[in-house]
């Protein structure tokens, strides 16, 4: 393995899947503003994730939109102009 390649700056994180209020603490070195006070009572660093293994359907195996965003309703709008035929 080579030497000085790999961040020395891990640190315990929270991630925190925000459509089904699931959360895991693991080490990370991402930088982030917001915190979080986790179940042992310490305050850790808080990533927002939009989507994880617990919402995703290939694991849930259950077929759940989830948009946060609103990524479908932009498409959509998007789709039916292009297919709305054009009058002159």
């Amino acid at each position: 393995m080579k030497k000085s390649i790999h961040p020395e700056s891990y640190r315990l994180v929270v991630f925190k899947d925000i459509s089904c209020d699931y959360a895991f603490l693991t080490k990370s070195t991402v930088q982030t503003r917001d915190t979080i006070v986790w179940e042992d009572g310490k305050e850790y660093p808080l990533i927002k994730l939009e989507i994880s293994h617990m919402s995703h359907p290939y694991y849930t195996g259950k077929m759940k939109l989830v948009d946060t965003a609103g990524r479908v309703d932009k498409f959509k709008t998007r789709y039916a102009k292009k297919k709305a035929p054009k009058t002159a």
